[in-house]
């Protein structure tokens, strides 16, 4: 293997590796979700199944903007970090997602 061939896998691998085990991910709503779909999961999550919702009422942290896509994502991103992080917690009738970069915003925390 050349040289240069080897230094780029090596920078390539310094820069995929922490990406790779970080271990950070979150759960969101998919943007092809319809709208019955996300007040469905934003129903399920925020009636009873021990998720703090108050972010997304009126005056929270993550009220703005006030999108049904918005709070669903932050509903589902709760469900599934406060379930045990499985892929599961994730599915929500085939309308969630992982992403990988923090979606937080302004004052709105994602937690992980």
């Amino acid at each position: 293997m050349s040289s240069q061939l080897l230094t780029f896998f090596l920078l390539l691998s310094a820069v995929a590796i922490p990406v790779v085990t970080s271990n950070r991910q979150w759960c969101i709503a998919m943007y092809t979700a319809t709208a019955e779909q996300l007040q469905a999961n934003i129903d399920f999550v925020c009636g009873g199944q021990n998720v703090d919702c108050s972010p997304i009422q009126p005056g929270g942290s993550c009220y703005e903007p006030n999108t049904l896509l918005n709070h669903a994502s932050y509903a589902m991103n709760a469900y599934y970090q406060s379930h045990g992080r499985v892929d599961s917690s994730c599915k929500f009738n085939r309308s969630g997602c992982f992403v990988f970069v923090d979606p937080s915003y302004g004052s709105c925390v994602y937690y992980t």
